[in-house]
């Protein structure tokens, strides 16, 4: 799962089980809140996040705003 527990756009906790964080394209894992060098995209929806090595071999395509499918 690439978001975090609790963490909705509606501003309250989910009932949702926790998961642990994890890049939305390599599955590198996050201990914790998302480090502040991780990119958060929101795509049809679903926020995923990216980690700083993904974020930065895919950095043209994120400010083109290519949906993560496209990299």
């Amino acid at each position: 799962m690439t978001s975090l527990s609790g963490d909705s756009d509606h501003g309250g906790p989910s009932a949702e089980p926790q998961h642990s964080l994890v890049c939305a394209r390599c599955g590198a894992p996050a201990d914790g809140p998302p480090p502040t060098t991780w990119t958060c995209s929101v795509e049809n929806g679903v926020r995923q996040y990216f980690c700083d090595r993904c974020s930065r071999e895919n950095l043209r395509s994120i400010e083109g705003r290519l949906d993560s499918a496209w990299w």
